[in-house]
């Protein structure tokens, strides 16, 4: 499934639950795993300091700083890291985003697993729509590989996975993440649950819908569902389509809930727009802060693939 898995972490409380999902996939499928992490920003141009990422403090940007982050890291994830097949740790200085892309490119990633945001915060802070709009939302954007982010302690990480809801907008970019989840669920064996939802604020544009024409609508999506992904699946049967009306981001976590998903798989923006200049949609965006699962944002059909 995973064969080289990339953990960016911020080596902090910040990043456990996501150390526990990259840890659990790389064992689970023997996978290679790297864990990554860009601890400071050059504080001017060539400086022989650099701004620590976590503490905001002043380093000197030598050899020893460079040694002693590597031996924190793995120090805080000695025990997790028992029976990885493969792990490397690596750290270096720089723009954490434009190195994490980098390193995923070159390291020729599956996945990148990191967590939604780099202070230790309850997710619901009034803040964190800031947070989440930086590192998180430049990796999910220029990623070639799907970006799992956990923002919440996961019980299940692709160990007993039985449920994966697949949010669809019909979407160019939902037809990757389709491939991504289809190939999930059926290596897996889980069921998959392919959602959209109509979005009133949307096509009411000031217009009263009947409550018929909203139905009609909603049959419409159905139809589409089926012709434009249930065809693909072959004799995949274990499936589930349901649309509903109402806010995207909004339903689609209460679906999650009521089907107790373990993995929502959407695509990492709404419109018909060049992936490179896309910024992170706002449902997924909203879907991130508010799901109890984790959440992969797909960009591009590349590793998504059924092999």
């Amino acid at each position: 499934m995973f064969k080289k898995i990339l953990f960016a972490t911020t080596a902090s409380p910040a990043s456990d639950n996501a150390a526990h999902v990259a840890f659990d996939l790389a064992k689970k499928y023997e996978a290679e795993l790297k864990v990554f992490h860009v601890f400071g920003l050059p504080s001017r141009g060539f400086s022989t300091t650099v701004k620590d990422v976590r503490t905001g403090e002043e380093m000197a940007n030598d050899q020893d700083y460079t040694n002693w982050v590597l031996e924190e890291m793995k120090n805080t994830y000695e025990k997790q890291s028992e029976n990885v097949k493969s792990l490397d740790f690596q750290t270096l200085a720089g723009v954490p985003h434009t190195e994490i892309l980098r390193e995923a490119r070159k390291y020729d990633a599956d996945l990148i697993v990191m967590g939604a945001h780099t202070r230790e915060e309850d997710v619901g802070a009034s803040r964190y729509r800031n947070v989440i709009g930086s590192t998180m939302q430049r990796v999910a954007r220029g990623a070639k590989c799907p970006v799992l982010i956990v923002s919440r302690p996961c019980t299940t990480c692709f160990w007993y996975f039985s449920n994966v809801v697949f949010g669809t907008d019909f979407s160019k970019a939902s037809d990757s993440a389709f491939k991504f989840a289809f190939r999930v669920s059926n290596f897996i064996g889980c069921k998959l649950y392919l959602f959209h939802c109509l979005d009133m604020s949307s096509i009411a544009s000031g217009k009263t819908f009947s409550q018929e024409e909203v139905e009609e609508q909603i049959q419409k999506a159905k139809e589409k569902i089926e012709k434009r992904y249930v065809s693909q699946m072959g004799d995949f049967d274990n499936y589930e389509v349901e649309v509903l009306e109402g806010i995207p981001y909004i339903e689609i976590v209460k679906y999650s809930r009521r089907v107790n998903g373990d993995l929502i798989i959407m695509a990492h923006h709404a419109k018909e727009i060049d992936p490179e200049k896309a910024l992170l949609g706002s449902t997924v965006e909203q879907v991130v802060l508010r799901a109890s699962c984790p959440v992969a944002s797909v960009n591009r059909p590349d590793k998504v693939e059924e092999e």
